[in-house]
């Protein structure tokens, strides 16, 4: 029994672990890398057509983008998933192979006219429907045998439709081993989706850190804050753009506004438009209606046995067609427009980015991680100017950040979600970028007293004697340099900022207390800033 971890180690997207157990060759994930790319990854040590299954956790791209590429290599195994993972898939990856066939396409009209040879895409929509035919379907909590030797169930993770934690249990040579990947875990007390349901016995825990040096700071209430921006950015005359996931961020606000609208939130103007432009998001509300049963919490399900839907309300407009996105720019009238992708990376929001960064009275409003070296970090750190299309923009529009709004769960929910564990043996750290992953791993050790580690990709763990066969370092990627700044007052924050790190390595012996409360004053100035 033997475990490699492949992606997301020491980095947070591109979630991939390979176990090899009784006769059996299995992927955990298999996601695509997002945004700056840190350190180079381990190959998974088999072919394609080797792998037997692939055990998915949840269907966002960073957990199952490469799933297609699989299927172009010669997988054909089963992928087992709960069924609203499988469903959202449907749409997802077929949504990936698209954007896959259109920027290959694109660039290979730029190199024809440079007289270079043409762009393959990664993976084509051939293989998006091939690895989407595999899909196997389960309900939460109901175990299921594999093969002989191992059994898997799915308990709800609460970070997405039909997230999951993966619970593993192998049985080889009279050795019997439990495995749980904690998926990526979900904020406590967020709208539609239930809060993640705890495991309590297992050997190994593989367990997500994305916020695992971070406190999300809460709006007293999401609504009223989301309120506020609809206000302020509205009597200003401007449009309110919120680049969003669409896969579950976009539910969730949809679900805000309907309160907002319900209860009258917003003053003078009665009836304002809110455009949902992203096919897929359009696609995954349906799914997300369809499978209400099974994945809401309460409150969401209490509307839905009063007749009311909790994510739609009069004056939602939804644009499928590029025609229908293009005419939303020709509407006057102040609005709120929620489109993909949630970094701007992609997709329709960079139109409407385009019409509306210039414009001083709109607002451009994240609701979601922004990962290293997307264009939305880089608005969010106070880009002046962004480069869409070919073209200069000048950043005029407000920037915000609505704290809290989440999708993971911060440093204390990850804490509160691993006290729930009876004396595991190993907690191994990933999906997380290193500074999070090693804060998070030794949150572990001092506040839980658990043996954790936080792997690199390469690392190797033997399952059954419970011993690290290979403590892989890590090997980086060059990075791209960025253009030096000769204003006086950043050469004057470059300075205060070498003080500050000074500050730190000198602190290195203090108590942990009092290290915790300055990694708290830097991140609260920092989200501040931001």
């Amino acid at each position: 029994m033997k475990m490699t971890f492949i992606g997301a180690a020491h980095e947070v997207t591109g979630s991939c672990t390979y176990i090899e157990a009784c006769g059996k060759k299995i992927l955990v994930d298999f996601g695509m890398q997002q945004g700056e790319d840190i350190f180079e990854n381990a190959q998974v040590p088999t072919a394609p057509g080797n792998i037997d299954c692939v055990l998915l956790t949840h269907a966002h791209i960073d957990h199952s983008g490469m799933i297609p590429l699989l299927f172009a290599g010669g997988f054909k195994g089963e992928i087992h998933s709960t069924t609203a993972t499988a469903n959202l898939c449907s749409v997802m990856l077929r949504d990936s192979a698209h954007i896959q066939e259109f920027e290959a396409e694109w660039r290979s009209r730029k190199a024809k006219r440079r007289g270079e040879p043409p762009y393959e895409p990664l993976y084509t929509m051939d293989d998006a429907l091939g690895a989407i035919s595999l899909f196997v379907p389960h309900e939460y909590d109901c175990e299921f045998t594999l093969c002989d030797g191992i059994s898997v169930s799915f308990r709800d993770a609460g970070h997405l439709l039909g997230s999951s934690s993966i619970i593993i249990t192998l049985t080889e040579n009279g050795v019997t081993k439990k495995l749980t990947f904690s998926g990526d875990i979900g904020n406590i007390d967020q709208p539609l989706l239930r809060d993640p349901q705890p495991v309590y016995d297992s050997d190994y825990v593989i367990m997500e850190s994305t916020y695992g040096n971070r406190v999300h700071e809460k709006p007293a209430d999401y609504a009223s804050a989301l309120a506020a921006i609809i206000q302020r950015t509205f009597d200003r005359g401007g449009n309110l753009i919120i680049p969003s996931f669409a896969v579950g961020r976009t539910q969730e606000m949809l679900y805000f506004i309907r309160q907002i609208k319900a209860e009258g939130l917003v003053k003078g103007h009665d009836g304002f438009p809110v455009y949902m432009d992203s096919p897929l998001a359009n696609e995954a509300t349906e799914i997300f209606i369809n499978n209400r049963e099974s994945c809401y919490d309460e409150e969401a399900i209490g509307f839905v046995r009063r007749g009311i839907n909790p994510i739609s309300f009069d004056g939602l407009k939804k644009a499928v067609s590029s025609d229908e996105s293009k005419l939303i720019n020709n509407d006057n009238r102040p609005k709120v427009i929620i489109s993909a992708s949630g970094m701007c990376e992609a997709g329709r929001v960079k139109h409407h980015l385009k019409h509306n960064l210039w414009r001083p009275e709109c607002t451009v409003l994240f609701v979601g991680y922004q990962a290293s070296n997307t264009l939305g970090r880089s608005l969010i750190e106070g880009a002046k100017k962004v480069k869409l299309f070919g073209e200069t923009v000048r950043v005029a529009a407000e920037i915000k950040q609505l704290p809290g709004v989440s999708g993971h769960a911060d440093v204390n929910g990850l804490l509160s979600w691993a006290r729930n564990f009876e004396n595991p043996k190993k907690f191994f750290v990933i999906h997380g970028d290193a500074a999070s992953a090693d804060s998070f791993t030794q949150r572990l050790k001092d506040e839980l007293g658990a043996d954790a580690y936080a792997p690199y990709s390469g690392a190797e763990f033997d399952i059954a004697s419970g011993t690290i066969t290979n403590d892989a370092q890590p090997i980086l990627l060059p990075q791209k340099r960025k253009p030096n700044n000769n204003n006086v007052y950043y050469n004057d924050l470059l300075a205060a900022s070498d003080r500050l790190s000074r500050l730190i390595k000198e602190n290195g012996g203090r108590a942990n207390a009092d290290m915790r409360k300055l990694t708290d004053i830097i991140n609260k100035l920092c989200d501040e800033w931001q």
